[in-house]
């Protein structure tokens, strides 16, 4: 039998505002620590963040990656925030055979560490840091078409009890979160959402019709205002080349004043 990974898209929220006890996070820090609590414990975590992209997908390999404090700005406990989670050399090994495989040319990382989209959701849902992880990075074509192949690319992964994360944030207009919201502002945030939900959880679409709309999501209601530059939600695209079916869970949530959602698939075996 074959097991498919649980996999998981998630709103991450401010830099490290989840952890700080930001008011405007308490939504999300609930979702997160419920996630954590209530889905199967994985053997291994691969996050796809929003905070890495390089030119050809990049896996981080090493045994004990430090942590990268990729924020500026904060008070001075945001750089001292630990999470020692082992990486995952033999998992990082697999995931870079299988883009091989797929004819992506991809490349390990052995220094890189950990960025804040995968040590502050995950100091949430899995405090203990005990589970091995490691990251994928995006692509900076930022093509959504090669982002979903990405994700594809890893279905031959063979892994039991795999979580992977696509970490981003569905909504993700710097400028929106620091202007008083209003209710042309809630529309614009609104419309975009429910098209997302839409397109993710609508099982009456077909698997090319759901694809092609991600592919052209630039093309959706109030795209630009949500995404003036779409890398918080390119993870989402390797989630559901991963999954290829609708999703089984959303979940919306408000985080600094913004509707965001988040997108569950149950792994199985087959």
């Amino acid at each position: 039998m074959t097991a498919t990974p649980n996999i998981l898209y998630i709103s991450h929220g401010g830099g490290p505002l989840p952890l700080l006890g930001d008011p405007d996070h308490s939504e999300l820090v609930t979702q997160l620590r419920g996630l954590g609590e209530r889905l199967p414990r994985p053997s291994a975590i691969v996050v796809v963040s929003a905070h890495w992209e390089e030119q050809a997908p990049t896996v981080t390999s090493g045994a004990q990656p430090s942590l990268i404090y990729d924020y500026y700005g904060f008070p001075p406990e945001s750089y001292e925030i630990q999470y020692p989670s082992p990486g995952a050399p033999a998992l990082a090994a697999q995931v870079h055979q299988a883009l091989g495989q797929a004819g992506l040319e991809a490349v390990q990382d052995s220094e890189r560490g950990f960025d804040h989209g995968l040590f502050v959701p995950l100091k949430l849902m899995f405090p203990a840091a005990d589970i091995p992880c490691i990251q994928l990075s995006l692509l900076k074509s930022l093509d959504p078409a090669a982002h979903i192949a990405l994700g594809q690319a890893l279905q031959s992964l063979e892994w039991e009890n795999l979580l992977v994360i696509g970490s981003g944030f569905s909504f993700h207009n710097m400028r929106a979160f620091f202007e008083p919201a209003t209710a042309q502002s809630d529309a614009r945030n609104k419309a975009f959402e429910d098209w997302l939900t839409e397109t993710l959880s609508n099982p009456a679409l077909s698997e090319a019709e759901r694809a092609q709309r991600l592919v052209n999501w630039s093309d959706a209601p109030e795209a630009r205002y949500c995404h003036p530059r779409e890398e918080h939600l390119l993870p989402l695209h390797a989630c559901y080349g991963l999954a290829q079916r609708p999703a089984d869970e959303q979940e919306s949530i408000r985080v600094l004043g913004k509707r965001a959602g988040m997108f569950y698939w149950r792994g199985y075996q087959d």
